[in-house]
Formats: C-alpha cells, sequence, structure tokens
C-alpha cells in the first residue's frame, strides 16, 4: 500500500467520523495519526466535549471488535481482565473473559478508578497480552485503548502514575467548538437530551484489520533522515534538563514522536517527515510525560508552555 492509498482509507474513516461529530478535525486527524502505528490516546476534556461520542464513531468507521469499560471507585482488576472460574461439571477452571479482550477499547473515566485496577491496563497496553493466573493471553496486534478523563472533577479521582501516562501515545486535549459548529451541533442534536445515536447517523465500517495491518507496514517505511532524528532526541533529552521539570520525556517517549511523526506525514500526503511535523506533535505526544517541579507549579506553568519553549530554542533541520 502507497501513501495515497493510506490517505484514501484515513479520509474514508474521517468522513464517516463526520457523520457524527461536527468539527474536532485536528482531534479526527491524530486520532488516525495514532492508529496508523496502534498507539494509545488519552482524551482530557470538560463535560459535553463529545469525548464518547468521538471515540464511538471512530470505533464505527472500522471493522475492529469496539468494547467498552465505565471506570469506577469500586472496580476491580478481575471486572477488566475476568477471571477463571471452576465448572464443576467438567472439574476444571474455565476463563471468564473480561472487557478488556477486545480491538478497540473506550477506557471511560479511567481517573476514577484506584491504582490497583488501573494498573490491570498496563500489561495490555504495553504488551498486547493479559496474563491470568500465570497463563498469558494475546490480545492482538490492533488491540488499541481510548481512554477519557474530565481535568477538572478531584474529588473521587486518582491520577494516572508516570508508568501508565508513558504507554499512551497521544494525550489530546478536546476544546469547546468554536461559534459556528457550537451552533450547528445545537441546530443537529438540540431537540434531544441523550447522546445521539450512531444508528441514527448510517455510519459504515470502512477498514478491516487486513487493511490497517498494510497501512501500517507502509507507514513503518517512511524516510525518517538520520537529523530528523536527531532532533527529535534532542527534543526529548532538553525536557530532562530543563530546570522547571523534574521528570522529562523518557527514550520510549523519543521512539513515539518519530513512529507518529511517520503517520502523521502519510496523513499530510507526503511520504518523508519534515520538522513541522515533529513540532506539531510533540505537544501531544510529550505532555503527559512531563512533571513539572513544585515552583514550577507555584508559578502557573504548563508542560505546553515549557515544550514550546523547548522547541523554540532547539534549531530544526534544514
Amino acid at each position: 500500500m502507497d501513501v495515497q492509498g493510506i490517505r484514501a482509507v484515513t479520509e474514508a474513516v474521517r468522513g464517516e467520523v463526520r457523520k457524527a461529530v461536527v468539527g474536532q478535525d485536528a482531534i479526527i486527524d491524530l486520532m488516525l495519526t495514532s492508529l496508523l502505528v496502534g498507539g494509545h490516546i488519552l482524551l482530557e476534556g470538560v463535560p459535553g466535549t463529545a469525548k464518547t461520542l468521538i471515540t464511538r464513531a471512530f470505533a464505527a468507521g472500522l471493522t475492529l471488535q469496539f468494547g467498552r469499560i465505565q471506570f469506577t471507585p469500586d472496580l476491580m482488576p478481575g471486572d477488566v481482565l475476568g477471571t477463571n472460574l471452576f465448572n464443576f461439571q467438567t472439574n476444571s477452571f474455565i476463563l471468564t473473559k473480561g472487557p478488556i479482550f477486545t480491538q478497540l477499547l473506550l477506557a471511560d473515566e479511567i481517573n476514577r478508578t484506584p491504582p490497583k485496577t488501573q494498573a490491570a491496563l498496563l500489561q495490555a497496553m504495553n504488551e498486547r497480552t493479559v496474563t491470568i493466573d500465570g497463563k498469558d493471553y494475546p490480545l492482538g496486534d490492533d488491540f488499541m485503548v481510548v481512554a477519557t478523563q474530565n481535568p477538572i472533577e478531584q474529588q473521587g479521582t486518582y491520577p494516572l502514575p508516570e508508568a501508565q501516562l508513558d504507554r499512551f501515545l497521544l494525550k489530546l486535549i478536546i476544546e469547546h467548538p468554536s461559534r459556528d459548529e457550537e451552533c450547528e451541533i445545537v441546530w443537529r442534536h438540540g431537540h434531544r437530551t441523550a447522546m445521539p445515536r450512531l444508528e441514527d447517523f448510517a455510519l459504515k465500517a470502512v477498514a478491516d484489520s487486513a487493511i490497517l495491518a498494510q497501512a501500517r507496514d507502509a507507514v513503518a517505511r517512511i524516510k525518517l533522515s538520520e537529523p530528523l532524528v536527531e532532533y527529535i532526541v534532542d527534543v526529548c533529552r532538553a525536557t530532562r534538563e530543563h530546570s522547571s521539570l523534574e521528570v522529562g520525556a523518557s527514550t520510549r517517549a523519543a521512539n513515539m514522536l518519530a513512529s507518529a511523526s511517520r503517520a502523521f506525514a502519510v496523513l499530510q500526503g507526503r511520504d518523508f517527515v519534515i520538522p513541522d511535523d515533529i513540532k506539531f506533535l510533540a505537544l501531544p505526544v510529550l505532555r503527559h510525560r512531563l512533571t513539572l517541579s513544585p515552583s514550577a507549579e507555584i508559578e502557573g506553568l504548563t508542560p505546553d508552555r515549557i515544550l514550546r519553549e523547548v522547541i523554540d530554542q532547539i534549531p530544526a533541520p534544514r
């Protein structure tokens, strides 16, 4: 599959999502970027910004099996992974699979469950495998997590640990739509109070596992020159040395930034990466991997502001 073939697939998926979602074009493009490299996504936004609708519409454009977990404070790891139950008729244990055994998993309000349950996703997100009672169960190459969280409600929430945040390829901030987009949303959906039903938009699956596998193989071959590799490494290393950060970007983050840049270049119709791809992706790929120092928090600094400073200070290759 060539660049034009991949673009045709992503345009078809984008078209299906837009049947249900107004605006949020940048978010959709970044979700497609993650899909092309098999990365996980963390969606953050205030209530009512269509986080769940975007994810469900995105899943409806694919033939992947879709699953959903509503994370709550009383959710246990076994509720996510599944458990072995004893069958008295066969005198043996039988695995009752949990909702994690799917391909595209919506982890709704992931920060509302305790760390013990959050940790149930760690192995699955990193290795695409689940271990239950010492036995490994593969989830497949298409396994992808799209998690949502609310940034403003702190009561009853549990912040995600750094190790788990580092496994998300992108952290996407969903902003309120523009005035014109909001008018269009109210015009379309203002006659009901519940979330729109996807059935009303006649969404259809336009990409299957085989097509996605071909697209990912092609994306992995996109050209990334040695100067751009050095640029990515320099950006990540600069975050580790920044005085306002206690924890900077990891080596995994550099790999993920390189991988995402290849996919984003394809979405722009190119078979090579340019510095602007890296600059655009630096914030969504790195923002959730940085830990501010106490003094930086007091000063009101944010990871995004620091990343912009780092990018401005490091000369990009020509």
